[in-house]
């Protein structure tokens, strides 16, 4: 049997996907639209977004349904509004079929009120870009310099001056041409980068000035439609207190100057060309020796905070504390530091000398220990692990390569009809350090734990990997992620879903009414659930029938089954 990959498929609109390393997406739609990158010398034009929703079941071809309901058939009867499921105010009604309905205030929509309508569809802001704000109408047209509110069609330039820390406005030869003379130590088309506007390190805790990119494009402001309705978690908020604390972090906000609150080499932001929005890094210096200097090319230097080795990975299934603002990239491309222990298991035959190629999820337990599925092992492949970073295709700071000294299968690992029984492996790492150390706990690195016991149904747990996508079959390159529902061990063995093909060594996840399931290329990879911020990993990939199949939820083996003798290999070792 191939082996799983992570299938993402949104029930609300399609997965996008790093794929590619560029994508477009137009300034009108309501789609979910992801960071796309593109290249000082690439014609922005030629992007192009990459999805897909292959399985191994090359033969799927049922529609996905666009419901978003959950499924919550079998489950103990309770008031799914307790708590309040639905953001920015949303009023909650039970529907009566173990579901519940989000009214929302406008502007809001969505499941859970997490997304904003397209308030700017039918505006025209000449010159300028509508922009997101929070009160009646919902938007206002954010002018570019010379042109002026409230719809940026007439021209004024220098009347007022645009130009700021004392700089001079020079008419042009045209009605709308301008420029600022500066006064010593001050750059920028306006004037507004000073002499100590710089970065350090990943560029997290810039609070600059700087509003272009280093292909020479304009910055366009954070709170334009486009920006504000990032994937399917947009405006998701825990609280107004945690939501003006990220902003406040993040230093994302009404402006365009340029920020990095996702974990780039650099800050960055998104500029709009022939009305399509993309995403570059920006012409920001980086400070060295206290004094601001122009780097020769951009830094992909990254701050990683590592505990001392003698409490390296004490502490499991602990997340670093996140700086990022959902509301930029909810949705499928993880954050770097998300699942920050997602593996990639890669081969390649013994003895080769071809590179490695990704070919299986899997789980950091601790420094030296990989969770696995077993059909992943082949006796005739050299392994080695990945962990840390987000992309296969980009060599990131973040990332610790390690190669496999062991393995253990299961003693009672079986396949009948493509059907995995007891279907779970344990790696062991070669060390690389005197102490016996193989991986180093870092923000990006760390360790899941495994579970206390079992969790109930209904419960909600996520997937990870760099799965195919809609109509990529090879697979991403960009590790992608999705939430799933635990689902009715009884449902699942109901003869119309999987009928007696499960037994107890296994547990189903997804959602009955299709769209999201885990595919070829990452099994062993995790499902992991969150009890009390901390995250255990429940289930590993092992197969399905088809791949996000409406009564065809993806098949994990049950960690909790394997807990004795997870605790026996990894201590007799």
């Amino acid at each position: 049997m191939l082996p799983l990959l992570l299938l993402l498929l949104s029930l609300n609109q399609p997965a996008a996907t790093a794929a590619a390393t560029a994508a477009t997406a137009a300034a009108q739609s309501e789609g979910p639209l992801l960071k796309v990158k593109v290249g000082i010398d690439e014609d922005p034009t030629t992007a192009t977004n990459k999805t897909s929703d292959d399985y191994y079941d090359d033969s799927y071809n049922d529609q996905t349904n666009t419901d978003s309901q959950w499924l919550y058939e079998l489950i103990e009867e309770r008031d799914e509004c307790d708590p309040n499921p639905c953001y920015n105010n949303g009023v909650c009604e039970n529907d009566g079929d173990g579901d519940f309905k989000c009214i929302c205030p406008r502007p809001f929509k969505g499941k859970r009120c997490q997304s904003v309508i397209n308030v700017c569809r039918n505006v025209r802001c000449g010159r300028g870009v509508c922009v997101f704000i929070d009160t009646e109408p919902f938007y206002e047209c954010k002018c570019i310099a010379p042109f002026q509110p409230p719809n940026c069609r007439r021209p004024s330039p220098c009347n007022p001056s645009p130009c700021l820390n004392g700089g001079t406005c020079v008419k042009g030869r045209t009605r709308a041409s301008f420029h600022c003379n500066c006064t010593e130590n001050y750059s920028g088309k306006f004037c507004q980068v000073g002499p100590d506007d710089c970065y350090e390190g990943d560029g997290a805790s810039y609070r600059g000035f700087v509003s272009e990119t280093i292909s020479g494009h304009d910055c366009v402001p954070w709170n334009t439609h486009f920006v504000s309705n990032l994937g399917d978690d947009d405006y998701t908020e825990a609280g107004k207190e945690e939501e003006e604390e990220e902003e406040e972090d993040d230093g994302i906000g009404p402006h365009n100057y340029c920020r990095n609150p996702d974990g780039e080499s650099q800050p960055w932001c998104f500029f709009r060309h022939n009305n399509t929005f993309y995403w570059d890094e920006c012409n920001v210096r980086r400070c060295q020796g206290g004094t601001a200097l122009t780097p020769t090319e951009p830094s992909t230097e990254v701050a990683i905070t590592r505990p001392t080795p003698e409490n390296e990975f004490s502490v499991c299934g602990k997340l670093w504390p996140s700086r990022i603002t959902p509301r930029i990239f909810g949705g499928r491309k993880a954050k770097p530091g998300t699942h920050p222990w997602q593996v990639s298991l890669q081969t390649r035959i013994r003895n080769s000398t071809q590179p490695f190629t990704h070919d299986c999820g899997g789980t950091l337990l601790s420094s030296c220990w990989v969770l696995t599925a077993a059909h992943c092992i082949h006796e005739e492949n050299e392994m080695q692990v990945e962990l840390g970073g987000v992309d296969l295709e980009k060599s990131e700071p973040a990332d610790q390569k390690l190669a496999v000294q062991s393995y253990i299968l299961h003693e009672n690992y079986t396949e009948i009809d493509d059907v995995q029984y007891n279907d779970i492996a344990l790696l062991k790492l070669k060390p690389v350090t005197e102490d016996g150390l193989c991986a180093r706990e870092t923000r990006y690195v760390k360790s899941a734990c495994l579970p206390p016991g079992p969790f109930p149904d209904g419960m909600e747990c996520s997937i990870s990997g760099f799965g195919v996508t809609e109509k990529d079959e090879r697979g991403s390159k960009q590790l992608l992620d999705t939430k799933v529902l635990l689902i009715n061990q009884n449902r699942c063995m109901a003869p119309n879903v999987l009928g007696d093909l499960l037994d107890d060594s296994m547990v189903c996840a997804g959602r009955m009414q299709g769209g999201v399931d885990a595919c070829q290329g990452d099994s062993g990879g995790p499902l992991i659930c969150k009890q009390n911020e901390t995250h255990y990993i429940y289930g590993v990939v092992s197969w399905g029938d088809g791949c996000g199949k409406k009564n065809k939820p993806g098949v994990y083996a049950r960690v909790t089954k394997f807990l004795d003798w997870i605790n026996e290999k990894m201590r007799s070792k």
